[in-house]
């Protein structure tokens, strides 16, 4: 049997408990690699029940338990560390819980709130920044910790209340869907729900759109007002530390 076989079939014992390598441990070898299998599946256990404590407070923890022996199951590690393996456990969700949207959209918000947490650092634009910008041309650089996830139900409410340690309210489904701003404000993740339009816009400008353009689409859009619209997103993305770079030509100010 060549190395990378035998590393395949150990990994495959790791994992499931299951494989023909099983059978080639010794008696005295049993007792240590049992003990490495179970603290290998304990820092699995860990390193989600780390990320996900709201989720698992809504769940239960039997439930959750149950939901995490399944995801090893799915998903094995697949990197030498564990920081990105939360990563799929949504989608584990999603596919245990299919009736019920708001399991896998906590999962999501918390994911996204971790990862905001550990994103770069960036300090963001105040208003006093602002003069002479020539917004036909002003290109506006997002916070690297910022994520844009869709959301269905009052899956941030009942975070919110969770975290409070108060009750949460029964799962309502949003009449129009809406989406979530997850980013973090100096040490502090943040989130806000908003609707897809205000969504697509930073997307847009999180891909390179101009203001200017954005402004244009608006009107292309009909709806509101325009420049309404866009000057109350622009005063929120301010307010909220979402934009950390103006760039692009200044009018000359007399």
């Amino acid at each position: 049997m060549s190395l990378l076989a035998l590393q395949q079939d150990f990994r495959a014992w790791l994992h499931l408990g299951q494989a023909p390598s099983d059978a080639r441990f010794s008696t005295d070898a049993r007792a240590g690699l049992d003990v490495y299998q179970n603290n290998f599946r304990g820092q699995i256990v860990a390193c989600l029940d780390e990320s996900f404590a709201v989720t698992r407070a809504w769940l239960g923890e039997e439930a959750f338990q149950a939901a995490i022996v399944a995801h090893a199951a799915r998903v094995p590690p697949g990197s030498w560390s564990l920081d990105h393996y939360p990563d799929d456990f949504p989608s584990t969700l999603a596919y245990l819980y299919p009736a019920d949207a708001e399991v896998t959209e906590l999962a999501t918000l918390e994911l996204a709130l971790g990862h905001a947490f550990v994103a770069a650092d960036a300090v963001p634009v105040v208003a006093g920044d602002l003069a002479g910008v020539d917004w036909d041309l002003a290109r506006l650089h997002l916070s690297p910790s910022l994520r844009i996830t869709p959301v269905t139900t009052n899956a941030p409410a009942i975070w919110s209340a969770i975290t409070a340690e108060t009750s949460p309210p029964p799962v309502t489904l949003l009449p129009d869907g809406g989406e979530i701003l997850v980013w973090r404000s100096g040490e502090t993740p943040r989130f806000r729900t908003t609707d897809q339009a205000e969504a697509d816009a930073l997307r847009h400008v999180g891909e390179g759109m101009l203001f200017g353009t954005l402004c244009t689409a608006l009107v292309d859009a009909g709806g509101d007002d325009p420049a309404t619209v866009a000057g109350r997103w622009l005063a929120q993305w301010i307010s909220d530390g979402l934009i950390v770079e103006i760039e692009g030509e200044a009018r000359c100010v007399n």
